[in-house]
C-alpha cells in the first residue's frame, strides 16, 4: 500500500497486522477476492493508519487494547475490536509470524501516558531529514 511508506519500525509492523486482519475480515464477510478491501474497510484501514501515525508513543506504542489513550472514534473503536475478534484468531495460518509477534507484543505492560499534545510526527520527521 502507497501509504506504508510514511510508517517505519514496530509501527509499520502494527500496520501490517492490522491491514491482514482486516483483509482476513473482508474476505470473509463483505466476500472480496485477492488483496482487494469494500470501500468500508478501506477508509477503515486508511483511518487506522492515520492513527498510527500520529500515535503520541511513537515507536514504543502498546497494542491497541493495552493502551491508556484512546484515539479511535467509539464507531472505529467498535469496528476495529470487531474485525480483531474474528481475524485475531484466523491469523495463525495465513500469517504466523505476525500472530505470535502480536501476541508477544500484547503481553508487554502498556507504558504509561505520554505527555499532552504529543506525536510521533516529529520522530518520523527527524528520520526522514537524517537520510
Amino acid at each position: 500500500m502507497a501509504f506504508e511508506q510514511l510508517l517505519s519500525d514496530k509501527l509499520l509492523s502494527e500496520f501490517k497486522t492490522l491491514s491482514a486482519m482486516v483483509s482476513i475480515y473482508c474476505k470473509a464477510h463483505h466476500k472480496t477476492t485477492g488483496n482487494d478491501l469494500c470501500q468500508s474497510c478501506l477508509d477503515f484501514t486508511e483511518y487506522a493508519h492515520t492513527r498510527l501515525d500520529r500515535c503520541p508513543y511513537g515507536q514504543d506504542k502498546p497494542t491497541c487494547n493495552k493502551c491508556p489513550v484512546h484515539c479511535y472514534k467509539p464507531h472505529m473503536k467498535t469496528k476495529a475490536r470487531e474485525i480483531m475478534i474474528y481475524a485475531g484468531p484466523r491469523m495463525l495460518l495465513p500469517h504466523p509470524l505476525m500472530a505470535i509477534k502480536h501476541l508477544m507484543s500484547e503481553r508487554k505492560a502498556a507504558p504509561g501516558k505520554p505527555p499532552a499534545a504529543s506525536s510521533n510526527r516529529h520522530l518520523r520527521m527527524q528520520s526522514r531529514n537524517q537520510k
